[in-house]
């Protein structure tokens, strides 16, 4: 329990033998992320299952969250696989069904409203912002630019209208078989693409109950259309992911590291759990070590509050899969050793709106103000402990629950170690409190002597039901 901040890894190439599957579970990765941009159905299906079977081999429990496409807008393929633009070189965009193949003159764009959404003057940014064309003109389905950034583009890469204003929906037409098969595969956390405001999330929501799933929904917030409506998402929401890839793009570049503290801020004030995403340790895709840039870009998201820092390419394409994982870890507790644990004036000043907050709330508190070894929460769904882990404390939260499901999204939660207990009928809450802590010990998380914080619920079995705070002695 040395470390709070929760690791989130991409699935992908690198990791796809299971021997190195386990070495990255072992080394600390408390989510699986699944994308679906990338690979195909039955690749997807084969690495959920794997992660499943490496979970249960080291007898711990770990989230997948499958990350939708949503509506990227892309450009098509070229002749040759690529095309070296000069600067101020003419170069056409075809928003068209059959575009001709791409070549030095132009390509086709897979979001054919283009041509509605731009005019003279506007700025396109290819491929993470390396290539940008000014429009000069529309003519029918065909935009004419002129080269503003020089390099070279291959096929596929991304496109972005800086300062946003595309009109293309939050959810692909694919998004929809993607989202039953999420729910099929019974993944955790659903990462929701480009949505633009609330309706987007909810959504996606209903599509994935009507699958028969209750994954939590992930709102990626990297859109200008999703800055100007971030409460209202985040509410919506179950988790926010700050992708700092397209919003890098679509922003102002200098304006990036305020709307990351502020996405944070915001996540936690409304009791949201946020990952902290995009190039964090890129460099070691190739190298074995990380640049000292990228551990101070990590241990800056820690400090801030993120629950977690993810990998892309990093673990799925990169050569040290384990080893990045291993790297992250240890800069995530070494920023944890310069916070301070407290709990802000203003969260005191919260009107709890559900019982299990109110007795949340008050642990946190307490854990601030009377030395106590750890908060043990028994939770049926897992919402105790992420009200808990919303306020920093010097006490790890071990949250004890008989659902796996339960277990596996508390993955993603700071400074939460869920811990299987399985559970007994008829059980007085006096039992289940002895049992509870002869649990704990027995897991060796928890040494003998001290005190103990403990929210549990009169009602067993009970999801949101917690109603008590007690105070024990080991």
């Amino acid at each position: 329990m040395k470390r709070r901040t929760k690791i989130v890894a991409t699935l992908g190439p690198a990791t796809d033998e299971p021997e190195v599957l386990e070495r990255l579970l072992a080394a600390g990765c408390d989510v699986v992320r699944v994308n679906f941009s990338h690979g195909d159905p039955e690749t997807h299906a084969r690495r959920i299952r794997t992660v499943r079977a490496a979970a249960r081999e080291l007898d711990t429990d770990v989230a997948v969250m499958a990350d939708l496409s949503g509506p990227k807008i892309r450009i098509d393929r070229f002749r040759d696989g690529s095309v070296e633009l000069e600067l101020g070189q003419p170069f056409r965009l075809y928003a068209q069904e059959n575009p001709p193949a791409g070549d030095a003159c132009g390509v086709g764009v897979t979001y054919l409203g283009l041509v509605d959404d731009v005019r003279p003057g506007s700025e396109l940014l290819l491929d993470d912002g390396l290539i940008a064309l000014r429009v000069e003109r529309i003519e029918g389905d065909v935009i004419h630019c002129v080269v503003a950034t020089a390099g070279r583009l291959s096929d596929r890469k991304g496109l972005n209208l800086r300062g946003g204003g595309l009109s293309v929906p939050g959810l692909a037409e694919a998004d929809a078989a993607d989202i039953e098969r999420a729910a099929e595969w019974q993944v955790d956390y659903l990462a929701v693409s480009f949505p633009r405001n609330a309706a987007d999330i909810e959504r996606a929501r209903d599509l994935l109950r009507q699958a028969g799933s209750e994954a939590g929904l992930v709102a990626k917030i990297e859109r200008t259309e999703a800055i100007e409506n971030l409460e209202s998402i985040i509410e919506a929401s179950d988790a926010v992911l700050v992708a700092r890839g397209d919003l890098g793009v679509e922003i102002d570049e200098a304006e990036l590291p305020g709307l990351q503290k502020r996405i944070i801020a915001s996540a936690l004030e409304h009791n949201r759990a946020v990952i902290t995403a995009t190039q964090m340790m890129q460099s070691m895709i190739d190298s074995p070590i990380p640049t000292r840039a990228e551990v101070l870009d990590v241990a800056n998201a820690v400090i801030d509050g993120t629950d977690a820092v993810m990998l892309s390419a990093e673990t799925a394409v990169g050569r040290h899969p384990v080893r990045v994982v291993e790297a992250m870890g240890r800069i995530c507790e070494g920023a944890e050793r310069h916070v301070q644990a407290h709990v802000p004036a203003r969260r005191m000043n919260v009107r709890a709106e559900r019982t299990d907050q109110a007795v949340a709330m008050a642990a946190m508190m307490t854990a601030n103000n009377l030395p106590v070894r750890a908060i043990i929460a028994l939770t049926e769904s897992g919402s105790t402990a992420q009200w808990l882990s919303r306020v920093r404390s010097p006490a790890p939260i071990i949250a004890l629950s008989p659902n796996r499901a339960s277990l596996r999204r508390m993955r993603l939660f700071q400074h939460v170690y869920p811990l299987f207990f399985p559970p007994m009928n008829d059980e007085s809450t006096d039992a289940a409190i002895a049992r509870a802590l002869d649990h704990v010990a027995g897991s060796g998380l928890l040494g003998t002597g001290g005190r103990v914080l403990m929210t549990l619920g009169d009602r067993h079995g009970v999801p949101g039901g917690t109603n008590t705070l007690k105070i024990l002695q080991i």
